[in-house]
């Protein structure tokens, strides 16, 4: 009689290779998808709260804006050397390289729609947040996973001493305000080489470029690029304390911990980029 419980020749044979079944398979891609969607479902709900508090006028004191001048100081201020070098560095390649192409393929009209729509429109906030998160993303993980390992979190918990009005909210404060700064730094190195390279290549006059670039800028583009921006330093700055606050207590799970929130961090840029794009064009 035909036995339900038997296994199957194929179960049989992966069980003797060591190799996973198809029941095991189906059953890993299961947990993990429902793992990532509560993951991704749960910084949406976190997002949404502490957006609350970022809009929420009683949240705000004396020591949370003494607070957040340091940490603009430490993240806006002190990156400006390296920052400017890589904007004038990026800025002229890129523009030399763009004028060029047009040049050669005698698409001049174009020139005003190429530099705000590409240049400063994309290629602008997207090196911003990346040079931001590389410097700013991971050390804000480490500080507050080394503050939850040394329970230091739990000291001002004892003390009732609100952590999210004195050590997040600034922070998150300063990743938007410092963000939507620093991209008006890299668009105006931008716009600076772009005269210079209209001029040597096109003999474009001052006020030539002025109203080229005037005319190809529109309030939609605007906002878009506004929201984009301090949906960046927002995102930049929430999620690697989010990661920080679910370090566990092992001095090991640090590194991890940082990992784990800058990989989430650079989704989290590429899915901001891909949906601003959705926007911009649909």
């Amino acid at each position: 009689m035909f036995d339900i419980r038997q296994d199957c020749p194929i179960q049989s044979k992966c069980r003797r290779t060591g190799k996973p079944s198809m029941n095991e398979m189906i059953e890993s891609i299961g947990n993990r998808t429902i793992s990532i969607v509560l993951s991704f479902l749960d910084i949406c709900m976190s997002a949404v709260i502490t957006l609350s508090m970022v809009f929420n006028k009683k949240t705000y004191n004396s020591a949370t804006f003494s607070v957040l001048i340091h940490q603009i100081y430490y993240t806006a201020v002190e990156i400006l050397p390296l920052f400017i070098a890589v904007s004038v560095f990026l800025g002229t390649l890129t523009m030399g390289i763009l004028f060029q192409t047009l040049k050669q393929f005698g698409l001049d009209q174009y020139l005003g729609n190429i530099l705000v729509g590409f240049a400063i429109t994309e290629l602008s906030p997207f090196v911003t947040v990346l040079l931001l998160a590389l410097r700013s993303s991971s050390a804000i993980n480490t500080e507050i996973a080394v503050m939850k390992v040394n329970r230091e979190l739990d000291t001002l918990k004892a003390f009732q001493i609100d952590a999210g009005r004195y050590l997040f909210l600034p922070r998150i404060l300063n990743g938007m305000i410092s963000l939507v700064l620093l991209n008006g730094l890299f668009s105006i190195i931008l716009i600076t080489s772009g005269l210079l390279f209209s001029q040597l290549l096109f003999g474009m006059g001052l006020n030539t470029y002025s109203r080229l670039l005037a005319n190809s800028v529109h309030l939609s583009d605007s906002i878009i690029l506004a929201i984009k921006c301090m949906t960046f330093g927002f995102f930049i700055t929430f999620i690697p304390i989010l990661s920080g606050l679910r370090t566990s207590y092992d001095l090991t799970s640090i590194p991890v911990s940082v990992l784990h929130g800058m990989i989430r961090v650079f989704i989290a840029i590429i899915s901001i980029e891909v949906l601003s794009l959705i926007a911009r064009f649909f």
